[in-house]
């Protein structure tokens, strides 16, 4: 293969990138190559780019995931992030624990600022989802109680579900995309500003000014708001029910044999779980942020995803430990 640069006008590392990827091509099919006629400039730069041989990479291949080195390293993460999660959880609790002392760093405004964006600030999204919950459950029973002329207690299912299992389950789910992530988005961006490091260097605690306000703010507030959320999700019960041929005052009689203490109790018992479970899981995020932009969009990612398994988790092993013990 010749190639006749006499003719060549001007040029640029265009030509010099082309002809050394023909080199190397020439050089695997075993293809005599000549240039003929190449600025001296050219031969100089070509020259002292094949002076030395092309480097193969020699990396082992990568394992698969079936391999057992990666599913010891796989399990090795999550034993890791399992003693990381328990020790932030210790952490947290004992800066709460110091918070509710005198002489603690927490501020009573922060407390409060706290208190209303995860309270009253959130009313309105709790308020139609726990409607719109209510109405579904009501709808799903209307239909399977109608076929065995019982559709008068779609109020015990509506008032039993809510109570039990999606008022508080509903709730923590929305406060976990809102408010865990906000906590996350507000402590990452904290962590990229060094504004956590100066509050060390102040020589504040950031657990007991930062994360304790938002724990026990969001721990005070879940259980209020799924009291809220109970109550409109048996409102929007009643409503789907009276179209279903089931009188107010019917409906009314009903619950008040389903409105047992239990079912409450354990709605409310689940509440505070819940959030000390979106606040740590909030948190933790934020704190443990990359000092970058983009370690705030890991962070918000990881609260919601984090925050939704272990609701979960836990509403599972919630109800299992309820049944267990024939409550």
């Amino acid at each position: 293969l010749c190639i006749d640069g006499s003719k060549l006008d001007a040029w640029d590392s265009r030509l010099l990138a082309t002809l050394l990827k023909l080199t190397r091509d020439a050089e695997t099919q075993r293809c005599a190559l000549v240039l003929e006629s190449l600025p001296d400039s050219f031969d100089a730069l070509l020259s002292l780019a094949t002076a030395v041989p092309r480097y193969d990479s020699t990396a082992p291949p990568r394992a698969s995931w079936l391999s057992p080195a990666r599913l010891k390293a796989l399990l090795a993460d999550v034993g890791d992030d399992l003693i990381d999660s328990l020790s932030f959880l210790g952490e947290t609790l004992s800066a709460v624990a110091r918070s509710l002392t005198r002489g603690s760093a927490m501020r009573t405004r922060d407390l409060a600022a706290a208190c209303y964006r995860s309270g009253p600030d959130a009313l309105g999204i709790i308020a139609l989802t726990s409607t719109l919950v209510g109405m579904i459950l009501a709808y799903l029973g209307a239909e399977q109680l109608r076929q065995f002329g019982a559709a008068i207690y779609v109020a015990d299912l509506v008032a039993i579900g809510m109570l039990r299992e999606m008022g508080a389950l509903m709730t923590a789910v929305v406060m976990s995309g809102r408010t865990g992530a906000a906590y996350a988005a507000q402590l990452s961006s904290m962590q990229s500003n060094e504004e956590i490091d100066a509050i060390s260097t102040l020589g504040m605690s950031p657990m007991e000014f930062l994360v304790a306000p938002r724990v026990i703010a969001l721990c005070f507030t879940m259980p209020l708001l799924v009291v809220f959320a109970d109550a409109l999700g048996i409102l929007g019960g009643g409503l789907v029910a009276g179209g279903m041929g089931v009188t107010p005052l019917q409906y009314i009689s009903q619950l008040q044999g389903a409105l047992a203490p239990s079912h409450f109790f354990i709605g409310i018992a689940k509440a505070f779980v819940f959030a000390l479970l979106i606040a740590i899981a909030g948190c933790r995020a934020g704190m443990q942020a990359g000092r970058s932009s983009e370690g705030v969009g890991k962070a918000t990612t990881e609260a919601v995803v984090t925050s939704v398994v272990y609701l979960i988790v836990a509403d599972a092993a919630i109800n299992i430990l309820c049944q267990q013990l024939g409550i």
